[in-house]
């Protein structure tokens, strides 16, 4: 017969995975979301320990996180073990661009049929910090919002596997927006196509959402291709 010790330690085991876990799963999406807007750029370094205190988490989550997005190819591991934010290739960041384009147009068309007036509000507010952010020149604060700003449309189509797959694209191509702005402005025309996806919104235009957020990828990505050409 088992003892009241065995039966407690039997009657708890779920408890210490699911922990540990949840810890894994914070590293991973901590450094998810640092890859995603921009925070760690192409050929930073990522030593476990010194990372690890970089976001305050303890190294064994952070080696199993590291591990994770090596596999999913957004970060790679070299010959010595050091674990690398890739670059992306012009070939490369071409096709991310052509799938961001269809699934997120997709994303957009369903929002416009989706979106419910506070979540467009909430949109129209962060499009309005990103716009101060780029009048005062503060590049790095508007690189993060543009980021939210796509991000949180595609949330609104309310599509969770969609959104899984886009995210998946925001981490691959993220650490190079800080070179976004190059080059000054991205030239998207007037008014900004994310006024333009704002408007659209409002009127249940889901072609016109789909078409002003292809037109931002396409042309306001501009700065971005002529990085990786270079």
């Amino acid at each position: 017969m088992e003892n009241s010790s065995e039966k407690q330690m039997k009657s708890e085991s779920w408890v210490q995975p699911i922990v540990k876990e949840n810890l894994s799963d914070r590293a991973y999406n901590a450094l998810r979301n640092a890859l995603m807007r921009g925070h760690l750029e192409p050929g930073n370094q990522l030593p476990l320990r010194p990372t690890s205190a970089r976001f305050g988490i303890s190294p064994t989550p952070m080696r199993e996180a590291l591990t994770r997005l090596v596999v999913e190819r957004a970060l790679t591991l070299n010959g010595r073990g050091t674990v690398t934010v890739p670059h992306l290739t012009k070939d490369q960041l071409l096709e991310i661009r052509n799938i961001r384009m269809d699934l997120e147009g997709r994303c957009a068309a369903q929002a416009a049929q989706a979106a419910s007036a506070d979540e467009i509000k909430s949109l129209a507010d962060l499009h309005a910090q990103f716009m101060e952010a780029q009048k005062n020149k503060d590049y790095k604060e508007a690189v993060d919002l543009n980021t939210q700003f796509h991000l949180q449309l595609a949330k609104l189509a309310k599509l969770p596997l969609t959104y899984e797959i886009i995210e998946g694209l925001w981490v691959r191509c993220g650490p190079i927006l800080t070179h976004l702005y190059d080059s000054g402005l991205p030239a998207t025309g007037e008014p900004h196509p994310h006024q333009r996806v704002l408007d659209a919104l409002g009127k249940q235009d889901s072609a016109g959402a789909r078409d002003a957020i292809s037109h931002d990828i396409e042309e306001g990505g501009q700065g971005l291709l002529d990085y990786v050409s270079r």
